[in-house]
């Protein structure tokens, strides 16, 4: 999601003031401030806004460019037929039409700009730290697992440099794991030479230091850094330790320095945008792909001074997308994107009920998720396979949780399915459990799942009155769990986020609580059909499915766009973002939505190859 964020003074912004200050009357002032004023302010104005939703703060262009994720979501409220509600005076579908495209027509001004964003120093998470420290040592063991646990920032995943702290206790872990792998690693990582005839013990140790540091650092170091290294060498050598004691000393500093445990990137000479050095954008790329540090290759060409180039830089992202590294991508994105990451510690189902479901089970629901999205991108799948695939990843246990017949063993493996209901994301046990309560499954949950994480268009928190319903969903004589969760959406401070929320729900709803498939409810036959806001009628996941790569396609590959830019710039995204994720998303289309193209376009983006400074604290917008 793009997220709304204070105004700061850049060109960029200087451009879309520029932008939409032409013309004699905007497209806002012509076509959405009418609707506004007529049909939304009444409910969503500055007194009590429902739903904490204040369109009386929009009183223009450049207000609603600065709250782009807002006016984005109006517009597809408009546009689905959600709001207003039902019982309220509504737009005709001329005037929906036309607010709707006034929308998109003022935030497309924002194709003009160029800003990278900020560009913050990012502590490597602990992932990142296990992957650094195993590729430049050749250890094998996890030293960040006693680390803090690291938070989700913005865009949810947790490489956001912005929530990325680093309290005292993580200093002394970090003291502790340096010595630790250092102790561990083979010195044939580091001793590049050692003391002889000719070479001196100081000249072997600047030779070992410097090499080591310009791995761990991510490009070449400075003499000054050098030479402080070599100062600590010399006090470990003048009390009387071996070569390769001191030596480890300078090691030691270095897998403490900043520059080691940071992405750090140099601020440039003036406030406009510049590109950033070869040497950070092979880090850029190898955190992205990797989650860990650039390889050899990558190292040679930015010493060259060529991975820039968009032909090296193209080949560069297909060899690192063939390496068994690129896994990270699936284990570091795709897990926390769809949030079966989480799946062991937001997901208990009711044993009594559910005593199939064991922590074993578990893990293969989480590992089809990941397999699933590592070869979607392996094999260069279409992204929309996400949703309309007929296979999945399975093994036996899955394979028999789901009733799939033809598969033996622990190995996961791609497997044909002849039913299409199961397929994709929406078929995925851990989905389908995570978004489920212990004794039942949930619509809610899932309708505000497929919102969230398929089409990127999250629902306003529920009001703090908001009726409980039943823990199971059990029949209560005639009246199903269906029917009762039709009455509580009778309440008009609900109705108009169930009518988005519910239907999407009850299309899975052929799936309980985790994730098997089912025909009835205590005798009761499932009722898995739904009606969209917009008038598509569907039954069952597999016609459910077909509109999501139909009429809603746009919004799924904007969304997972979106998502994917904001884990590789390792930041949430603004409003001047929007623009790239729409060329993005439109060269995706044209090239049959192929996962690569995905990949490859986001490496060659606007931000992700350019910074800009940070603007001073306290300067006027």
């Amino acid at each position: 999601m793009i997220r709304r964020i204070p105004i700061v003074l850049t060109l960029g912004w200087l451009a879309v003031t520029s932008a939409l200050a032409e013309g004699p009357k905007s497209a806002f002032e012509r076509e959405v401030k009418p609707v506004f004023e007529k049909y939304c302010i009444s409910c969503h104005g500055a007194k009590r806004p429902k739903a904490g939703i204040d369109l009386a703060k929009i009183k223009d262009e450049l207000t609603l460019v600065k709250d782009a994720d807002l006016a984005l979501r109006v517009a597809e409220a408009l546009a689905d037929r959600s709001m207003p509600p039902k019982d309220k005076p509504a737009p005709s579908e001329s005037e929906r039409e036309a607010a709707s495209d006034g929308i998109e027509a003022t935030l497309d001004a924002l194709e003009n700009v160029h800003d990278p964003g900020p560009s913050l120093i990012q502590r490597l998470t602990r992932k990142q730290y296990n992957n650094t420290v195993n590729d430049l040592l050749g250890v094998d063991n996890k030293p960040a697992d006693t680390f803090p646990a690291d938070g989700g920032g913005g865009g949810g995943f947790d490489n956001n440099a912005s929530t990325l702290f680093v309290p005292p206790i993580l200093m002394e872990k970090y003291l502790a794991a340096a010595g630790q792998v250092l102790d561990q690693a083979d010195p044939k990582r580091w001793r590049l030479l050692a003391p002889s005839a000719g070479v001196s013990k100081e000249e072997a140790a600047r030779r070992c230091l410097e090499a080591f540091a310009a791995k761990a650092f991510r490009r070449p170091p400075t003499r000054d850094e050098v030479d402080r290294l070599i100062g600590l060498f010399r006090r470990a050598d003048k009390r009387g330790d071996t070569f390769d004691q001191s030596v480890k000393l300078g090691l030691r500093a270095i897998l403490v320095s900043p520059h080691f445990l940071f992405l750090v990137e140099q601020e440039g000479a003036s406030g406009e945008p510049y590109r950033i050095s070869d040497f950070e954008l092979a880090s850029r790329l190898s955190y992205f792909l990797w989650s860990s540090m650039p390889d050899g290759e990558l190292f040679d060409l930015a010493a060259k001074g060529t991975l820039h180039q968009p032909d090296v830089l193209d080949r560069q992202v297909k060899r690192m997308l063939a390496d068994p590294k690129a896994r990270a991508l699936a284990t570091d994105f795709a897990a926390q994107w769809l949030r079966v990451d989480t799946l062991a510690s937001a997901a208990e189902p009711d044993r009594g009920r559910f005593p199939t479901y064991t922590r074993e089970l578990r893990e293969s629901m989480t590992e089809e998720a990941v397999e699933f999205f590592h070869h979607l991108i392996k094999d260069n799948a279409p992204v929309t396979d996400l949703i309309a695939a007929n296979y999945s990843y399975l093994n036996e246990r899955l394979a028999k949780h789901y009733a799939v017949e033809g598969v033996s063993g622990p190995s996961f493996r791609k497997v044909t399915l002849k039913d299409r209901n199961r397929g994709g994301v929406l078929g995925m046990g851990a989905i389908l459990t995570l978004t489920s309560y212990p004794q039942r499954t949930s619509p809610v949950l899932r309708g505000k799942w497929v919102l969230e994480e398929i089409l990127g268009t999250p629902p306003p928190p529920p009001p703090n009155n908001v009726k409980v319903l039943p823990p199971d969903d059990r029949p209560k004589g005639e009246m199903t769990f269906r029917k009762r969760l039709e009455e509580h959406r009778k309440d008009p401070n609900c109705a108009s986020c169930h009518a988005k929320l519910d239907p999407l729900g009850f299309g899975l709803e052929s799936f309980d609580a985790i994730g098997r498939w089912r025909t009835e409810i205590g005798g009761k036959p499932v009722d898995a059909s739904g009606k969209l806001t917009t008038g598509e009628d569907f039954t069952g996941p597999a016609e459910l499915k077909k509109i999501l790569i139909g009429s809603k396609k746009d919004q799924f590959v904007k969304n997972i766009t979106g998502r994917m830019l904001s884990y590789a710039l390792r930041r949430g995204l603004e409003y001047y973002d929007a623009a790239t994720v729409k060329q993005i998303a439109a060269r995706l289309k044209a090239n049959g939505d192929k996962s690569t193209v995905l990949v490859a376009e986001i490496v060659k983006s606007f931000p992700f190859q350019y910074r800009r400074n940070e603007p001073i604290r306290g300067a006027n917008p």
